[in-house]
């Protein structure tokens, strides 16, 4: 065998050799990335004075079709977060009081504060997922997504199922 065969030849193994030891996913796996992620996200949201919950409500108001009733949005961020629907409409009360969301009617509506703020947001944390994600192969991410779809479909059943019982 040549040089350049054994080195290839090595080359090739490598990954299936660093694949199998790789960790495999799990519950606290998935916690650890959460968390971490969510750590770098809280930081610059606290930045520009807003929490993750204010973040996820003003967005589910900005990405909605059409102007949302404050149930219809407690109903979606409560499907997000899992939060208590009274902490989701105070959080709803906070955001109109910063005028980043407005009523409507009987709807809400996000202000152009709300739209500058979210766009502010995607500003300041694009190059952080740039870092944090960038360079992960697509492959990977595929796997990932599939295997993240799984979990949160069946977590969400257990959710459901746990709070119809109480």
């Amino acid at each position: 065998m040549s040089a350049n065969t054994t080195t290839t030849a090595r080359t090739a193994a490598a990954p299936t050799a660093a694949a199998s030891t790789a960790p495999l996913a799990d519950a606290r796996s998935l916690g650890l990335a959460h968390y971490a992620a969510r750590g770098v996200l809280e930081l610059v949201l606290a930045q520009h004075g807003t929490t993750f919950q204010q973040q996820i409500a003003l967005r589910a108001a900005v990405t909605a079709e059409a102007p949302q009733t404050p149930e219809a949005l407690v109903a979606q961020v409560r499907g997000s977060l899992k939060a208590d629907p009274a902490d989701i409409r105070a959080t709803l009360d906070e955001l109109q009081a910063r005028e980043l969301l407005a009523k409507d009617g009987a709807h809400l509506r996000p202000t152009d504060g709300g739209r500058e703020l979210l766009a502010t947001l995607a500003a300041a944390t694009a190059p952080l997922s740039a870092r944090v994600w960038g360079g992960i192969p697509p492959e990977d991410l595929a796997a990932a997504g599939r295997v993240l779809a799984l979990v949160t479909e069946r977590a969400n059943a257990e959710f459901a199922a746990l709070t119809a019982s109480s």
